[in-house]
């Protein structure tokens, strides 16, 4: 496959990806109590997924799983993938402003 036409479609996957992303995190935040934006802004980061990956590559990953298996197989891959690593810099987070 051309380099452009790969670099594209990573794009095009990593688009959906990210609105799949944002759809997870705002469901959990709301889950979890109410509206927390800045929450949603550590989340969603490119920093926070730069974690995990190239942020570009973990966004088209979720977008690829989400076309072939649906929402719910993407919300599983977040949840498995995503998640701890999440958890656990928020629980730095708050040991770091002293709660």
């Amino acid at each position: 496959m051309n380099r452009n036409v790969r670099l594209q479609q990573t794009l095009e996957e990593a688009w959906i990806g990210d609105a799949v992303l944002c759809l997870h995190a705002r469901s959990k935040i709301l889950g979890e109590g109410g509206i927390d934006s800045e929450k949603f802004v550590r989340m969603t980061s490119n920093r926070f997924l730069s974690t995990v990956g190239e942020a570009s590559e973990v966004e088209a990953e979720i977008g690829r799983i989400y076309r072939r298996e649906g929402l719910e197989a993407a919300f599983r891959w977040i949840d498995l993938n995503l998640s701890p690593g999440f958890e656990k810099q928020e629980m730095n987070r708050l040991k770091r402003e002293g709660g």
